[in-house]
This record gives structure tokens, C-alpha cells and sequence, in this order.
């Protein structure tokens, strides 16, 4: 049983052997692993494609793994696609308790990455079992999504040089969508994200005699709220950004007036010129409200990621393979999210598209999970095993598609 009632393309196959993928979903969730520490990960996924026939490339970025599936012509056409789910896990306490939990104190599959690869696993299987494509399928199982830079490691060791592809495509459950949806439009779809580290330099001293120090923590208290007017009278009211702060940290006695204090958070957009804006008035804000207490600020902003940003033609393929899967009612249209995407990078290397699937409200978890929402990064969360089937099929289904199409021009759009 798959759940998916709505979803009529679904390849038989891949359905026949959902059970046996969830149990390998629950396997890797049972087993997560940090960026560039996916040892055991990238050894199960190597293991089974090389059990069904894919010649397997190990050590890309570390702990990537590339699979090559060849179709009926042996890939003589030229002709390649792109598939990537990434496999890493959060430093997250997961709060589950059912039997698949999290097997390792302090790491927790809270993102779905765990199903990301089953469903790309099960793509690889029926692509492998019946070849019916002429060209390449690019299997790329990318390690370190989270913050850790596996996209960006990937491609400067080559990864599209070596396995060159006309385009590449990734999915990625997500929370609130209707359990059985799919979504693909074209444009930003996830958001730049950038961090910063605000140090404020006070003159430390007595907490009874405060008149003779700089108290950092007060300038901190006064420029946190001051940081929230850059979006609220900085940008134009229509457009999109956040900037959160997320951390503040000074001082260890209670009756000792630190010398620093430290403040750290995020800054997403969908626009570069926004962040130079915010980072701008970020920069006057910090060193300016710091100097008019005696206190010196200095700030280290970081881009650490930019928008997710879908090709037209990539996307207008995508959502008609959609479309024929889930029928006109589950398949969305993607809204724009400020969380980000290191698969960001790749789209900037060659044109593609980034694709949600419904995770549903979480009624799918068994008994035994933790008592918050089944959200993205929460220790809560459960992916919905019902979604492989249809993930799977979305993969595959795709890659037929694309490689059916004539080639577009070579080159990012």
C-alpha cells in the first residue's frame, strides 16, 4: 500500500517493492551521519547499486557517490540527466522513540535525507532493471547539504566535468503540502542564505560599579531590536527577506560585567541587491550604535549559500511529469521558501529544477514520536515512508522524459 490514492503513474515495480524500500529508509534514519562523515550511508547506497548493475564512482566530495545507469543504447547518444538527493543527517537530539529512531546521541535525520536517498535508491533500481532510455542517468548522491558545503565540494572535484549532464534536477520532502503532492515552477523557489557574527568590545568590570566599564551586554540589547528596523523601514514593504537573530552570547559570573559580547543569526533573500542592502545597513547599525555607548562593534557577514533559482524549461517538464503522475489537483504549484539549498550551486552550473513533494501534517508517524510538529529540523520529525513510491516514480519518469525530448542548447539558461 502505497497512501498515494491520486497518484496514477506510479511504475508498478517501484510499488511492488515499497515495503522493502521503507525498511531501508528506516534503516538510514536508524543510522544518520554528519556531513562528510557519511561512511556507513555512502557504503549501503554504493553497495546496492552495484548490486543492480550501476557502475558506482565513490570518494566525490568526500563521501559522495555517483551512479551511472546506461540505457538500451549504452549511452551511445550522448544524451545525460542529472538526479541528486543528499544524504547527511542535523546534530539534532531526536525525541522519537518508535523503533527506527535515531540509533546515535545528538544526530537525527530531521530533514528527510534518509528518504531523499530511498527514493532515489528505488529510482535506481527500476532505471537499472529495465533501461528503457537511450542515454545516461547520473545518479548523485551528495554528501554535507547541511551547511557544510558537500555541493560545492562536489563540483570543484569535478563532478560535472567528469559526469558531464544536460541538466539536473532534485526533490525534497516538505512539511504542509498535501501528503501525495508534487510542486515545480520555475524562478526562486528557496532563498540565498547568509550568516553573521557581531562582536561588540565593551571595558569589563563589577556589576556594582558600572560606571566604570563599557557593559557590552546593554549595547547588545539595544542593537538586537535596532537590527529588525533594517527590514521593517530599509526595503520596500513588497519585498522578500528575513534577519533573524539567533544566538547572543556574553559574560560567566552573575556579579562580573563581561569585556565581549557576541551576537550571530541569519540573513535570507531572494535577491543579491537585497542582502548588499541589509548588509550595508547592517555594518552603520553595528558600528554606530556600538561607538555612540563607547563600545566597539565589528561584524562578519558570510554568504553562505545563494537563491534556488529553477530554470523555465527544466521546470515546464518537471510539472508535466507532475502532472500526469499526481493529476491537476496534487500538483502545485511550488511558494517561494526562506529556508535554503546548497543544490542552489549546481543550478548555477547547469540549468535544472528543484521540486517539493507533501510530507503531509505528520499523521503518518507511528506511535512512540516526540510530542512536537513533524517540521523540517524539528526532533519530531519523521519522513512519510508513503511518499517512495511516488518519489521514485517522479525520478524516473523524469529521466525518461528528458532524455525522450530533443537537446536543448548546451549551457546554463
Amino acid at each position: 500500500m502505497t497512501g498515494l490514492a491520486g497518484a496514477t503513474g506510479l511504475v508498478p515495480e517501484i510499488v511492488q517493492a515499497s515495503a522493502e524500500m521503507a525498511l531501508l529508509r528506516r534503516d538510514l534514519h536508524a543510522h544518520p551521519e554528519l556531513g562528510f562523515e557519511e561512511t556507513r550511508t555512502a557504503a549501503l547506497v554504493a553497495q546496492r547499486l552495484a548490486e543492480w548493475g550501476v557502475e558506482v564512482h565513490r570518494g566525490i566530495g568526500r563521501t559522495g557517490v555517483v551512479g551511472l545507469v546506461r540505457g538500451r543504447d549504452g549511452g551511445a547518444c550522448g544524451r545525460s540527466v542529472g538526479l541528486r538527493a543528499d544524504m547527511d543527517a542535523l546534530p539534532v537530539q531526536e525525541l522519537n522513540q518508535f523503533a527506527h529512531a535515531s540509533r546515535h546521541p545528538g544526530t537525527m535525520h530531521a530533514c528527510g535525507h534518509d528518504g531523499h536517498t530511498a527514493m532515489l535508491l528505488a529510482a535506481a533500481r527500476q532505471l537499472a532493471r529495465s533501461r528503457d532510455f537511450d542515454g545516461t542517468v547520473v545518479l548523485i548522491f551528495q554528501p554535507a547539504e547541511e551547511g557544510r558545503g558537500g555541493a560545492q565540494r562536489m563540483l570543484a572535484e569535478g563532478l560535472f566535468e567528469r559526469f558531464p549532464v544536460e541538466a539536473v534536477f532534485g526533490l525534497h520532502n516538505w512539511p504542509g503540502y498535501p501528503q501525495g503532492s508534487l510542486a515545480a515552477s520555475a524562478g526562486p523557489v528557496m532563498a540565498a542564505a547568509s550568516t553573521f557574527c557581531i562582536t561588540i568590545a565593551g571595558v569589563g568590570g563589577h556589576a556594582a560599579q558600572p560606571h566604570l566599564a563599557v557593559d557590552p551586554v546593554v549595547v547588545a540589547s539595544l542593537l538586537v531590536p535596532a537590527l529588525q528596523t533594517v527590514i521593517s523601514r530599509n526595503l520596500k514593504p513588497i519585498d522578500q527577506a528575513v534577519l533573524s537573530v539567533t544566538m547572543v552570547h556574553a559574560g560567566e559570573a552573575g556579579k562580573v560585567l563581561p569585556e565581549c559580547c557576541t551576537i550571530q543569526g541569519t540573513v535570507r533573500t531572494f535577491d543579491d541587491a537585497l542582502t548588499d542592502l541589509i548588509e550595508q545597513r547592517m555594518r552603520v547599525l553595528v558600528q554606530q550604535l556600538c561607538a555612540a555607548h563607547g563600545a566597539v562593534g565589528e561584524i562578519d557577514f558570510q554568504r553562505r549559500a545563494p537563491a534556488v533559482v529553477n530554470h523555465l524549461r527544466e521546470s515546464q517538464v518537471a510539472a508535466q511529469v507532475i502532472a500526469e503522475l499526481v493529476g491537476p489537483a496534487l500538483a502545485l504549484r511550488q511558494e517561494p521558501a526562506m529556508p535554503s539549498e546548497d543544490f542552489a550551486y549546481m543550478l548555477c552550473a547547469k540549468p535544472g529544477c528543484y521540486a517539493f513533494i507533501g510530507n503531509g501534517q505528520g499523521e503518518h508517524r507511528q506511535s512512540g514520536h516526540g510530542m512536537g510538529p513533524c517540521m523540517l529540523h524539528n526532533p519530531s520529525y519523521d519522513f512519510n515512508d508513503a511518499l517512495i513510491p511516488l518519489g521514485a516514480s517522479y525520478w524516473v519518469r523524469l529521466a525518461q522524459r528528458w532524455l525522450s525530448l530533443p537537446a536543448a542548447n548546451s549551457g546554463a539558461q
